[in-house]
């Protein structure tokens, strides 16, 4: 690897700078760029209308007469699945859309789309047309005016005596085969009617009636009376359309009354009146009186810190407030359950949480846990040290067998207990029955490696494991066009909405998923639900979008495949990527969504930094060894999958980078780091490396210090967008990270500001952040740090390592930030030694929970 100051102004062979256009070829692969990289700028997913060859049944802008010739075959012959312009002359019928009807906007999946698919079905796709259909054709069928005599006509006549008719004959013959119908018509209605014969529902009951009554069957009184209504089922829940961006619903405010009384109590209390509205919410209906009664509920809002709540219930108690206060220490024991939760613990031992209710000065840590167990705020569990040894014998001579006490927030224990039921439901329930053996197999023969071994392993099994780096998202993408050919109603769900777009991109220019399977979700008969950033799909097209969605957005509805009447996601198969940064509770929300026999894959890097939220999920059941682990044997290409693959095993290796691929920037303090950085993004890596600014991303260990994110996108606002920041803080044009919830970061860019709130643009949907909580969720985005980088990835990473970053430095973390590069990896690095002793000494630090004892208690181990 290079370790020059600056980059020289040489451009690497093959690596222009700037996008491409989805319709430009694809150009060589540069030496050491990832295969993510040339996965992702295939892009033949995206491919414009005419852009390609037409494949057979496709109807493009050049195949009217195609159309026509179609049109003309449909009314005399059963029409084929691939001639889906058999009753289109190019009009937006061809979507499958009645005339007039508005376009199908990219994603649709409502009642239009099934609509659609009908009147598709009606105007000859899949079967004969009747004498009579002429009518309802449109240009091009029965019908058509001179001209239509070719052999289209041959057909319709049926054999010699049909081929022998003159055009006039033909329209005679069908003049005379019209008027015999009008006079039938007419016939029929000058026949004399049975009287009620021709009715039928609701008027048919009362005419029923009225004739019971005159014959004196039944009385006047109950003869009109309205049957009891039968109890009717639950409607399924409709199926959403997808969005573009799965925002997350901000959280109701609280009614304005509460805030008031609540802001009272703070003010009593010297507490800042701008915490009225989180306390309303945090306690809610009567929180101004439960927080006079009991100050140190004042914990429950998030950044209120044990000696801020003291010194308001002295404030409000007076003397009555002591350290030994029953109520002090309850509220101590959830704060700390709180702060181990954001630290990934699901539980703490009993030990670690008494120690710490010590620290904070509670005389009677035992009492205090008690308390909060008594009053609901924590559940305390004992498990055994080996949960797989044999339960004891019941004498008295029998030892106990040896457990470990711990403590933890209801909401997390029901969680993981929820996350243990149904992973141990896909493991023991058989997969549904969709493609035969010989199928499945005959797949995974057509396929190489590890991705046979995966198709293997999902054709026999409810829950897979699947391992690797960024190249191994091909065996997926291959995995998700196998199960839709064999049938399966079939998604994958990404991380971050960067990492749904580029497994789309994959999947699209790997040729995409098969579109004639059964659709899932109630989207059209042979168009399926489209992804967000994926190219849309219409009726009878042979091309869509491969059905990918982020987790978030899968589980609230806003993409995905909707959900069946009993609630459950509408699919058979589901593979999740970046498993690792799935916490306890979205793993248990999506364990619990999936249906009886379906089948579910976990993919990820079990190299890179955990969730943002507590648990271990992936790394708990890689442990666990409960079902089936697959792990890829397709290396990550050139000079930064050679570093990366190295750092994973806890070697920083010495890379031959020829085409800049990896520099390293040697700084003295922090200040050099920060303004070495700056140069980097508006200047080297351009210039060099041919990658713009907007799309370089730095990466830094923290948000403080002089060389966090704060400093670095101070300094890199100034030189890329500057301006006066009078949006609090933003100007159009910034780029920003915008945290719609704790744990999940949106890059975007600010489009504009106005009383609504501040407007952004991210990852291709627009976002309006209210103004009071633009300071909570929205931060500059130039620089990030590892945590909010995890799941995207960059064609141009410049990592920030100063000297007073040692302390946040471990492998997991090197290997994370490191991985974030497509192309090119500079290194501002400054903490000398620290970083190789990182990478060799320094793993992940434990999290405490308790999945492994429960899968433990209800699955056997796989070997």
């Amino acid at each position: 690897m290079s370790t020059e100051p600056e980059t020289t102004e040489e451009n690497e062979p093959g690596t222009p700078g700037g996008t491409r256009k989805p319709d430009t070829p694809k150009p060589p692969t540069a030496p050491g760029a990832t295969g993510s990289k040339s996965a992702g700028t295939a892009e033949a997913a995206g491919e414009e209308p005419g852009a390609r060859p037409t494949a057979p049944g496709n109807i493009g802008p050049e195949s009217d007469q195609a159309a026509e010739t179609a049109g003309e075959k449909t009314a005399a012959r059963p029409t084929d699945a691939g001639d889906t312009g058999a009753a289109s002359d190019g009009t937006a019928e061809t979507a499958g859309e009645e005339p007039g009807a508005r376009p199908t906007a990219p994603g649709d999946t409502g009642p239009e789309s099934d609509q659609a698919a009908e009147t598709a079905g009606e105007k000859g796709v899949g079967r004969p047309a009747e004498a009579g259909d002429a009518g309802q054709l449109s240009a091009g069928t029965a019908e058509a005016g001179p001209g239509s005599a070719g052999p289209a006509s041959d057909e319709a006549g049926g054999g010699e005596s049909g081929a022998q008719l003159s055009e006039a004959q033909a329209e005679l013959v069908a003049q005379e085969i019209e008027r015999e119908r009008i006079e039938r018509r007419k016939a029929e209605k000058k026949g004399p009617i049975e009287s009620g014969g021709k009715l039928s529902g609701k008027a048919a009951d009362l005419l029923a009636a009225v004739r019971a009554v005159e014959s004196g069957a039944k009385p006047m009184a109950t003869a009109f009376t309205e049957p009891a209504p039968a109890p009717r089922r639950p409607a399924p829940e409709p199926v959403r359309r997808p969005q573009p961006t799965p925002e997350a619903a901000a959280p109701s405010a609280p009614p304005a009354e509460n805030v008031e009384a609540v802001r009272g109590v703070l003010t009593a209390g010297g507490a800042p009146e701008a915490l009225a509205a989180q306390v309303a919410a945090a306690l809610g209906e009567g929180a101004d009186e439960r927080l006079r009664a009991d100050p140190w509920l004042l914990l429950r809002v998030a950044g209120v810190r044990p000696e801020q709540a003291d010194g308001f219930a002295r404030a409000l108690l007076g003397a009555d407030a002591g350290p030994d206060d029953e109520r002090r220490g309850r509220a101590l024991t959830g704060w700390l359950l709180e702060q181990a939760a954001v630290a990934g613990h699901t539980a703490l031992e009993m030990p670690a949480l008494t120690a710490a209710l010590a620290q904070r000065g509670v005389p009677d840590a035992d009492a205090a846990v008690q308390s909060a167990v008594a009053e609901g705020e924590a559940l305390v569990f004992q498990d055994a040290l080996d949960p797989r040894a044999p339960e004891p014998a019941d004498d008295e001579e029998s030892e106990e067998r040896p457990v470990r006490v711990l403590v933890g927030l209801e909401r997390l224990a029901l969680a993981e207990e929820s996350l243990a039921d149904g992973l141990a439901r896909l493991v023991n329930s058989v997969p549904k029955e969709d493609g035969s053996a010989e199928e499945w197999e005959g797949a995974a023969a057509a396929a190489k490696g590890s991705t046979a071994e995966l198709i293997r392993s999902v054709a026999a099994h409810g829950l897979v494991l699947h391992t690797g780096g960024e190249a191994s998202l091909a065996e997926p993408a291959a995995l998700l066009r196998t199960a839709d050919a064999l049938g399966l109603r079939a998604w994958a769900a990404a991380h971050t909405p960067t990492g749904r777009d580029r497994f789309v991109r994959l999947c699209g220019a790997a040729g995409g998923p098969a579109t004639d399977s059964p659709v899932a979700g109630g989207a059209s008969e042979g168009a399926r639900a489209t992804a967000p950033g994926g190219p849309s799909s219409t009726a009878g097209s042979t091309q869509a979008a491969p059905p990918v969605a982020t987790v978030a957005g899968l589980l609230s509805g806003a993409e995905g495949p909707g959900r069946d009447a009993d609630g459950a996601l509408d699919l058979d198969f589901l593979v999740v990527l970046d498993a690792p940064q799935l916490d306890i509770e979205s793993a248990a929300l999506l364990v619990e969504s999936l249906p009886d026999g379906a089948r579910l894959v976990l993919s990820g890097d079990p190299s890179v930094l955990w969730s943002a939220g507590p648990g271990r999920v992936f790394a708990d059941l890689l442990a666990a060894r409960v079902c089936p682990q697959v792990a890829s044997r397709t290396p990550d290409p050139g000079p930064l999958g050679e570093l990366v693959s190295g750092i994973g095993v806890g070697e920083l290796n010495q890379v031959d980078a020829p085409g800049k691929e990896v520099v390293i920037v040697p700084v003295r303090d922090a200040g050099e780091a920060v303004h070495r950085t700056v140069q980097l993004v508006a200047d080297s890596v351009p210039r060099a490396i041919g990658v713009p600014a907007e799309q370089t991303q730095v990466i830094t260990p923290g948000h403080g210090g002089a060389a966090g994110t704060r400093a670095l996108n101070a300094a890199l606002k100034e030189r890329l967008n500057p301006g006066p920041g009078r949006f609090g803080g933003f100007d159009p044009g910034d780029r920003v990270a915008y945290s719609p919830t704790p744990g999940r970061t949106l890059p975007g860019r600010v489009v504009k500001a106005d009383a609504d709130g501040l407007h952004l643009s991210c990852a291709g949907g627009p976002v309006v952040v209210p103004k009071d909580r633009v300071e909570q969720s929205v931060r500059h985005g130039w620089a990030l740090t590892a945590h909010q980088a995890v799941g995207m990835r960059w064609p141009a990473v410049v990592v920030v390592l100063p000297g007073d970053a040692a302390q946040a430095l471990n492998r997991p973390w090197v290997y994370t930030a490191f991985g974030r590069a497509d192309r090119h990896l500079s290194v501002v690095h400054g903490a000398e030694q620290a970083l190789a002793r990182a990478v060799s000494e320094i793993p992940p630090k434990p999290r405490t929970t308790r999945l492994p004892v429960l899968l433990a208690t209800q699955l056997p181990t796989s070997g």
